[in-house]
């Protein structure tokens, strides 16, 4: 990455220092797109990206034929504050920019990028990604029409335009606040993680659009210690948001939940072991629906025949009460996007319909594969990369049933509030989890909290083993979480009902109904 020292950064030039100056804006006022296909845009303003200059550009990435090609700009400002044992001890400012040009034939992809904005570098870069063919010269649109979209997470203040004396009392007031409430706590680490990434899109079908995308997080974890036995915990709460989302309030719930979850990890006892029901609770184990259903309907690995899922389109893959979404419009979640990394405007988009698999996510190589049109599925970490196949915010629809009844059903089992560190095969389906926090179910009723076991399954398998979903879906509240694929890391979220799945593999360290 591209990374400078902000103090560079400004040294740089007024052209890239304007980017840091305190701007205000009213809500959706930001959408260059938003208005006549004249206005000009932040790439042409700042940097002097032109129409006449990305044609130039497409021409040439189109030079040796080609079915299609594209540019995206990318100009990110990342920010980050860090507190331990009471004192901020790390502060950093990063700053990335630069173009990445894409040549399609077929499913072949031709891709360069270049971080030098000149336009001798730029058509250097768009050479390289040209050799992908070799034929006849492709054409350009002799016009670009704005993509017109919504806005999914207005911004009032940039972040850029925030000092780090503001933020500062945040952290301090996480830190003061978690040791107060407790006498266990020994330390405390707290981060605040802020992001403004401005994008343009130019394709060589005649479409533009930018956008400017918010991302920030604040996250504390705690160490405890209590008759010797030390235990830790964790949370996040963010999203593409603001700084006005980080108020006391907003504190003060932070430091509830990781004050919670420390001290029932000091509760939790031994897990049991072997095949029995399990109820996800709803909320953040949504994404072992992500994880371990979510990329089986990513459309490159059916494309590829990679996906067990492959065959499956009209056909029933879950119960008729299961309805599973891939959304990129929730307002202000982290997955959210106005238009994907190939210029296609957002969308919600079902992939599961009553229990049987609609469609499949596409970005514009797939949907052309599939004579479908695309669902804003196109994403990519930054311009170093050709854009893939992506989730956004993936959850499962309502349930006929409340969470009571669910808990009720499943008799004598598990209920898990919390999974990490997942491993997936994306051909296969087989997953295994790690549940760093959860609860013993026993005749129909919540019990003794529990940590530190594996959940094992098929994804397909326990799709079609969710026997009951509650009324109760909740979207992760996180700003952290990124899905990787190819090497590739963006930002996702997810969510779930409660729901039960009638049997999964629990590798705990007793076997169920044994003396501990």
């Amino acid at each position: 990455m591209r990374r400078i020292s902000r103090r560079s950064f400004v040294q740089a030039g007024a052209m890239t220092a304007g980017a840091l100056g305190s701007v205000s804006l009213a809500p959706g006022t930001w959408l260059a797109f938003a208005g006549p296909a004249s206005e000009k845009g932040y790439f042409e303003t700042q940097f002097g990206i032109t129409d006449s200059v990305c044609r130039r550009l497409l021409e040439a990435a189109l030079s040796k034929g080609g079915d299609f090609a594209d540019l995206y700009f990318e100009h990110t400002i990342s920010n980050y504050l860090g507190l331990e044992d009471g004192e901020v001890n790390r502060a950093s400012t990063d700053v990335d920019l630069g173009v990445g040009i894409r040549t399609v034939r077929g499913d072949q992809v031709g891709y360069a990028f270049t971080q030098d904005l000149t336009e001798k570098s730029m058509l250097a870069a768009a050479s390289v990604a040209a050799t992908i063919a070799d034929s006849a010269a492709g054409s350009c649109a002799p016009q670009f029409v704005k993509v017109q979209t919504g806005n999914y997470y207005p911004v009032k203040t940039l972040f850029a335009a925030v000092p780090v004396s503001t933020k500062l009392p945040v952290v301090q007031s996480v830190n003061d606040k978690i040791f107060s409430k407790s006498k266990l706590v020994t330390k405390v680490s707290c981060t605040f993680h802020d992001q403004q990434k401005r994008i343009l899109v130019v394709t060589s079908d005649g479409h533009k659009g930018e956008d400017l995308l918010p991302r920030s997080f604040l996250y504390a974890t705690a160490v405890g210690e209590k008759d010797g036995r030390k235990e830790t915990a964790g949370w996040n709460l963010g999203g593409r948001r603001d700084f006005s989302y980080y108020t006391e309030d907003l504190v003060d719930r932070l430091v509830s939940e990781v004050i919670s979850r420390l001290l029932q990890a000091f509760e939790a006892v031994q897990a049991p072991a072997g095949e029995m029901p399990v109820v996800l609770a709803p909320g953040v184990t949504g994404i072992l629906l992500h994880e371990a259903i979510g990329h089986g309907m990513e459309a490159d690995f059916n494309r590829k025949k990679v996906s067990t899922y492959s065959t499956m389109i009209g056909k029933k893959v879950a119960e008729p009460f299961v309805t599973i979404i891939d959304d990129g419009t929730n307002e202000k979640q982290v997955g959210s996007i106005n238009i994907d990394d190939e210029g296609v405007p957002s969308q919600r988009t079902v992939l599961v319909d009553q229990g049987i698999l609609a469609t499949y996510l596409h970005d514009r190589i797939s949907a052309k594969h599939y004579k479908v049109k695309p669902t804003g599925n196109g994403r990519r970490e930054s311009y170093r990369y050709y854009p893939l196949p992506r989730m956004r915010n993936t959850y499962m629809l309502n349930g006929p049933a409340t969470p009571d009844e669910v808990i009720r059903k499943a008799g004598n089992g598990i209920y898990v509030e919390d999974v990490a560190n997942g491993q997936v095969k994306i051909g296969e389906g087989d997953f295994a989890f790690y549940v760093s926090r959860g609860r013993m179910i026993e005749n129909g009723r919540l019990t003794a909290p529990i940590k530190d076991m594996n959940i094992m399954g098929n994804g397909p398998k326990m799709l079609l083993n969710v026997t009951m979903v509650a009324n109760d879906l909740k979207m992760s509240e996180g700003g952290a979480g990124a899905c990787g694929k190819y090497g590739q890391a963006v930002p996702v979220s997810f969510g779930l009902p409660t729901i039960l799945v009638n049997s999964m593999t629990v590798g705990g360290v007793r076997r169920q109904g044994a003396q501990s």
